[in-house]
This record gives structure tokens, C-alpha cells and sequence, in this order.
């Protein structure tokens, strides 16, 4: 039988398909020597086990870990379940992928009216104790037991607004063991602690196929096979008293890169009121002033393990009555700027290889690169600040919920998701909104981390504003009220929010990109072309190092205004001459565009695919678009409406497409050689070296490559042998469906290059 539940120090970061990445880690940190509170980890290879058996624990399981738990409790001098001594668990998950707060976590286990009363007695510390077991109660009672959070806040609130207290430092162990009597009013709490770690293990696991964790997976390309492995940690807590705390710290700044240690720290709360954003968190700095020795060992700790990682590392870290605890390392979640500069700066330093680097960032870290930020210049109607916690600018809609933010998108409209703080239910309105303002939590609050993983521009912390969901408006400091619709500008670099929509910049590059690119172009093997259809496009492309135009979709220069009409009126023509009085002026626009990118690209290879889409999608759909083109082009409204239902593909992605209009049109695929290799002509003159690639769209055989190439090779023969010269070209293909890839063999002689796509 597979070894299910391991200690501690008998795992490695080597182990993270087995352990989950947060218990690798954790053994991992043992073995450095560093301060890690003692436990074990049930293994990934048991979650799938326990989905394999109908969401059943194997049945061992348990007796595998209370031997475990046994190790557990001599290590730490407390014994689970015991109120003259006891010791109290975290149960958290994690998965190989870091999945930050997608899944559940269960803190204080073990505690019950007697044990409970027993750590209020061993710490002298009834506030404390009180304190640790509401929160126990309220956070197993959701996440295992699944009743509502809403539900025990709300009583809380209730509470805390009858007796005139403000926050939960203001209250006392009375005061604490009242919400307690309430709290149990709502649930049917299980007071056995064996019974609440089984129960916690299997939401655990359960926590896999959460709604928002399946989202995250999906966005994340995260397989679902993965599983999550258990950690079952003993606690320590930061919320003992003045002299302890919670905090997060990442080794280098998560949004610009810079070489600086980073974090935030709450004196006498617990990690959660961190993570979660409950209250607005202090510099780590602080931390240096009023407890340096805990400063000094917790800078040494994120330094050896960055050097022993080799990455930029996000912790977790806990101090009770001034002795300090490392809960969790894993590579910090970062900004697509920071991610190039941790990776440049970090061959620098001689940590990593250029090789290493470029795996090191993704293509959506690129894309940060490329989106537009605020105009310093142009802002107006600053409203209110808060932390810039994930930069880029972005204008949008106010809507106060992830719901909201869902149906707006898909309305078509950009939002921005206002809330008091997100939690991991809000991420699938976090994936569609253009930006994220929160008036609580830090830069490393859930909305924070998520926000800078998804690219998506985010402020946190903004206590400027204060939000009533109820009336669905913000109001700020000064009274100004924003309200659900209006449209308010984030500067996510600036932390700064604006009334309106202020003009962005276009994205700019910087030396570490550049240098990084030229590392890419080092070490690639292939070579990378860009899709573009317009110079603008073109011109960025070439910026940024691509070596040709891979596709230019033709389709696209006939859907702007001033041209649409002529398209429509070339594919409503009933003879061949009428359609060809319209392919004449289409023949100027494309041979007008397509010498725009020539000279773009200029001495690059610039590869135009042939008409494709189905006829009908340039056709107008409703009744009124279909009167406005009948009295523009002077057709009958019938007729276009017979027409178009007559092109209509059920399908669009098959039937009459692609190489089909040129086998049943070929005057259209003389009309766009024609300005291709017109335009490449015009270039030539100008004393340029174009290189146009003609693409063949949807073959699926032979016969349609000669057909088509027959006619494209008589084209391009009667535009060379006109204007007396000689144009290098290409004729290709595209791949596109299964029985193109199947039969490619057949189809490679017949052409120069083929594209998959």
C-alpha cells in the first residue's frame, strides 16, 4: 500500500506532485533549519483516491494519520484533544499548481466548549481563546459544513453596533463567549476533535471542485487530475496579544520587480485577517521598529530562501509573544513588468540562465507590455487613493458584484468590480472585469494576488470610499457618490481613482524587455511572425521583433465604413459584370492596404490568406439594417433579404467558405491577387522588397489548389507582364480541419508553404 500521510521532515520541494507545492515547501523548510510549526500531509495520490471511492477517505486513512498526529503532538508538547494542554490544527490544501485561495483552509481545529475553556486557562488568556474558537466555529461552519459566512457576520455586526464597539480588538472574552452562544444557535457544531479533523480533511478535498477552483484551473490551463494534498499543521497564532502578529512578505516587489523586501504585518491578528483583507495591513517596516529581532530573522529567512529557490518567494509568517514562525513559501504570484525584471535582474545576479529566464515569464506577463496605461498628463476628477496593487489603466462601468459584472460584459459593456473585498466566490467576475477596486486589504490581499496573476488592473485598500451594496454607490472622503453605472478610471500603477473615462498612453517597453527579447532571439529555434491587418498593427509587430506577417485576414480591410457597402453590393450582384463594377473598387482598397503593409514591413515576408468567412456575414441581419442598404445601394429589401438567407451557413466554420468562393467566384480571387501583387508593384517602385505569401484557405483536396492556383498564377502573370517586372511570391495553404491534416501528404507538393491554424 502507497504511503498516504507524510511527516514534515520526511518530504522535499522535490515532492510537489506528491505533497502539493505549500507541504513540499513546508518539509523543505524544515530541512533548511527554519522555525516551521510541526505537522503532516496527506498526499495528492489520496485526493484522487478519495474521488475514485465516491468521496469517501480511504478507509486507513485515519488510523495512517492519527500515528502521524501521535509524532505530531510529542514534537510539539501538546496533545490534541486535551484541555489542560492542547494542541490545535490548520487544515489547509495544496495543490502542485499554486492555486492561492481558490481552496479551502479550516484554522484553530480542536477546539470545543471544554478545550476551549482550557486554553483560556493554560494562557491566561481568555480574550485570546475566546476569539481563536468564534472564529474556529464560523469558519468550519462554512467551509465545512457549508452555512452561509453572511450568516454568523451579520450577528457579529448586530453585536458590535448594539454595544458601540467598532472593531474586533474592542471586544472582550464576554464579549466573544456571546457571539460563541449565538453562533452555535445557527449550526449543529460537532464537539469530538477527531470528528472535526475527519470532516476537515474530506472538505479539503472537496474544495477541488468548488465553483471558483474550476474556474482558476480553467484560466490557469491547470489540469483537473491534479488533485489537492492536506496540510494538517499545528497552529500558532498571531492574534495572542500586542507582541504577536500575522504577515505577508515577498522577497521583491510583486508589481515593479524592484529588488527590495516587500511585505505587510498586522500586530495581534491572525493570518486571515492578511490574506483576507478584513483590515488594512501596516508596512513590514513596522515590524522593524517595534520588534528588530523578528525583523532581522524573518530579512534572513526570505534571503536564504530566495538564494535556495532561485525565484522571487511570497511568505506567510506569524509571531506569538515575540518568537517567530514561517508558514508558507512558494514563488510570488507578479505583474507581467515585475515578472521581466525578477527574471533580467536575477541572471544578473548570477542566480539563473538566460534560459531559465525566458521560461520564467508567460505570454500573458508579455501582454503587460502592450496594454495602455493612464496619461499622467490627462488626469482630472481624482476621487479617492488606495494601494496600486496591480498596474496597467482601466475604464469601465461600476458594478458591485461579480454577478453584475458578468451580465454587463456580456452586454458588451467594460466594468470595473467594486467591493468592500474579494473573496475567491468574486473570481469570476474578477476574470471579466476590465479593473478591481476594493476598499479593504493590502497588496497582498486576495484581490491583490489574484488581480496581478490574471493581469488585470487593480487598487486595494482604498478606505477613501465607503461602499453600501444596498444603495449600490461608493461615497468618498470628500462625499462625492459614485454609483452603479457610472463610469470611474483606475491607475493601477498610481493607486489613484477617477470620475470618467481619462485617456490612456499606449504601452511602452523597457530596457529589461529588451533585453529579454534579445535573450529569446538567442536562444529560439523558430521563427515568429504576427498576425496583422493594418499598419498600426504591422508596425508594433516589427517593433517588438516579429520577422514577417504569418496571416492577414483579407476579410477584415472589407468591414470598414466606406467599404462594407461595396462588399455587400459585389456579393448582391446578379451577373458577373455588376459584381465586377464592385470588385474594381474593392480591388483599390485592398491594393491600397496591402501597400501600406509592404511598406511597413519592408524586406519581411507578409502572408495574405484569400477571402474566407461565409458571404452571409457581410450581409446585414435585421430588418432596419437591411432598409438602410436597400436605399443605399439601390437594391430591393426582398431581394437582399432572400439573399442573404439563401448564403446563410448553419455552420460557418464549414460549408461555403474559404477556397469555395474562389471556385464559384474566381473573379474574386483575380480582384484580390490583383491588388496584392499590384500593391507589391507600387512597393518595388518606391524602391522597397516586398514578399507577399498567398494563402489558400479550408482545402481539403488536391483539385482545389490546382483550381485556385491556376488562377492565381494567371493574375499575378498579367500585373508582372503589364508593369514589366518580375515580384518574388509564394502560394500556400491553410490547415484547418482534421482530413487537411490527415491528407497533408498529398497536399505539400502542390504548394510552397502550409499553415496550421
Amino acid at each position: 500500500m502507497a504511503k498516504r500521510v507524510y511527516l514534515f521532515n520526511e518530504g522535499s520541494k522535490d515532492d510537489r506532485e506528491l505533497l502539493g507545492g505549500k507541504g513540499a515547501n513546508l518539509c523543505e523548510m524544515t530541512s533548511l533549519g527554519l522555525p516551521v510549526p510541526y505537522g503532516f500531509i496527506i498526499t495528492t495520490s489520496t485526493c484522487r483516491e478519495f474521488f475514485e471511492k465516491g468521496n469517501q477517505l480511504p478507509r486507513l486513512l485515519e488510523q495512517e494519520y492519527r500515528v502521524a498526529l501521535d509524532l505530531v503532538e510529542k514534537k510539539m508538547g501538546a496533545r490534541f484533544g486535551d484541555p489542560e494542554n492542547p494542541l490545535l490544527f490548520s487544515v489547509r490544501s495544496g495543490s502542485s499548481v499554486s492555486m492561492p485561495g481558490m481552496m479551502n483552509t479550516i484554522l484553530n481545529l480542536g477546539l470545543n466548549d471544554e478545550i476551549a475553556e482550557g486554553l483560556a486557562r493554560k494562557t491566561n488568556n481568555p480574550r485570546f481563546a475566546y476569539d481563536c474558537y468564534r472564529r474556529f466555529i464560523q469558519m468550519f461552519a462554512n467551509v465545512v459544513m457549508g452555512v452561509n459566512g453572511d450568516k454568523f457576520e451579520h450577528e457579529l455586526e448586530r453585536y458590535k453596533a448594539d454595544r458601540g464597539k467598532i472593531l474586533d480588538v474592542d471586544m472582550s472574552a464576554a464579549d466573544w463567549q456571546e457571539i460563541i452562544a449565538v453562533y452555535k444557535t445557527l449550526v449543529k457544531f460537532p464537539e469530538d476533535p477527531f470528528e472535526q479533523l475527519r470532516m476537515a480533511v474530506e472538505a479539503v478535498f472537496l474544495s477541488w471542485h468548488t465553483p471558483r477552483a474550476i474556474v482558476y484551473r480553467e484560466m490557469n490551463n491547470i489540469p483537473d487530475s491534479l488533485g489537492t494534498a492536506v496540510n494538517v499543521q499545528a497552529m500558532v497564532f498571531g492574534n495572542f496579544g500586542d507582541d504577536s502578529g500575522s504577515g505577508v512578505a515577498f522577497t521583491r516587489n510583486p508589481s515593479t520587480g524592484e529588488h527590495k523586501f516587500f511585505g505587510e504585518f498586522l500586530f495581534n491578528a491572525a493570518g486571515e485577517d492578511v490574506v483576507a483583507g478584513i483590515r488594512t495591513p501596516l508596512s513590514v517596516e513596522a515590524l522593524k521598529e517595534r520588534q528588530p529581532h523578528i525583523y532581522d530573522e524573518l530579512y534572513a529567512a526570505q534571503a536564504l530562501l530566495e538564494k535556495h529557490y532561485r525565484d522571487m518567494q511570497d511568505l506567510e509568517f506569524t509571531v506569538q509573544e515575540g518568537k517567530f514562525y514561517m508558514l508558507q513559501t512558494r514563488s510570488g504570484k507578479r505583474t507581467g513588468r515585475a515578472s521581466v525584471k525578477i527574471a533580467v535582474d536575477m541572471v544578473k545576479e548570477g542566480l539563473i540562465t538566460e534560459s531559465e529566464a525566458l521560461m520564467r515569464v508567460s505570454t500573458n506577463h508579455v501582454e503587460a507590455f502592450l496594454h495602455p496605461m493612464v496619461d499622467p498628463a490627462a488626469k482630472t476628477d481624482i476621487v479617492a487613493h488606495g494601494l496600486p496593487a496591480s498596474p496597467g489603466g482601466a475604464t469601465g462601468q461600476v458594478v458591485f458584484s461579480a454577478e453584475e459584472a458578468e451580465l454587463e460584459v456580456a452586454k458588451g459593456h467594460s466594468v470595473i468590480l467594486v467591493r468592500r473585498e474579494t473573496t475567491p466566490e468574486d473570481i469570476h467576475g474578477m476574470k471579466v472585469a476590465a479593473g478591481v477596486l476594493t476598499e479593504l486589504g493590502g497588496m497582498t490581499s486576495h484581490a491583490a494576488v489574484v488581480a496581478r496573476g490574471m493581469g488585470v488592473c487593480a487598487i486595494t485598500g482604498c478606505g477613501d470610499i465607503s461602499i453600501d451594496y444596498a444603495e449600490g454607490s461608493a461615497t468618498t472622503a470628500d462625499g462625492v457618490v459614485i454609483r452603479r453605472g457610472d463610469v470611474i478610471t483606475l491607475d493601477g500603477t498610481s493607486g489613484e481613482v477617477m470620475l470618467g473615462d481619462i485617456p490612456k498612453t499606449e504601452a511602452s517597453s523597457s530596457d529589461d524587455f529588451q533585453t529579454l527579447l534579445s535573450w529569446a532571439d538567442k536562444h529560439r529555434r523558430l521563427r515568429v511572425r504576427a498576425n496583422a491587418e493594418t499598419p498600426e498593427d504591422a508596425a508594433k509587430a516589427r517593433e517588438l521583433g516579429a520577422e514577417g506577417i504569418g496571416l492577414c485576414r483579407t476579410e477584415h480591410m472589407f468591414f470598414e465604413a466606406g467599404r462594407i457597402d461595396a462588399m455587400r453590393a459585389m456579393i448582391l450582384a446578379e451577373t458577373t459584370a455588376e459584381r465586377q463594377v464592385f470588385l474594381d473598387q474593392l480591388q483599390v482598397f485592398q491594393r491600397e492596404d496591402m501597400l501600406a503593409l509592404f511598406t511597413v514591413m519592408d524586406g519581411l515576408p507578409v502572408t495574405v490568406r484569400l477571402l474566407d468567412p461565409p458571404l452571409h456575414e457581410f450581409l446585414p441581419q435585421s430588418e432596419e439594417d437591411i432598409a438602410d442598404l436597400a436605399q443605399r445601394i439601390g437594391k430591393p429589401a426582398d431581394k437582399i433579404r432572400e439573399i442573404t438567407e439563401r448564403l446563410h451557413e448553419v455552420n460557418p466554420m464549414l460549408g461555403f467558405r474559404g477556397c469555395r468562393l474562389s471556385v464559384v467566384y474566381p473573379e474574386i480571387t483575380e480582384m484580390q491577387v490583383k491588388a496584392i501583387i499590384g500593391a507589391a508593384a507600387d512597393a518595388m517602385d518606391q524602391g522597397l522588397k516586398p514578399f507577399p505569401e498567398i494563402m489558400i484557405p479550408l482545402v481539403i483536396n488536391v483539385r482545389e489548389i490546382r483550381l485556385i492556383s491556376d488562377i492565381i498564377e494567371k493574375s499575378i502573370r498579367e500585373v508582372t507582364s503589364s508593369r514589366g517586372i518580375s515580384i518574388p511570391y509564394k502560394i500556400g495553404t491553410m490547415m484547418e480541419t482534421p482530413r487537411d491534416t490527415l491528407g497533408a501528404s498529398r497536399l505539400a507538393p502542390e504548394v510552397e508553404f502550409m499553415s496550421f491554424g
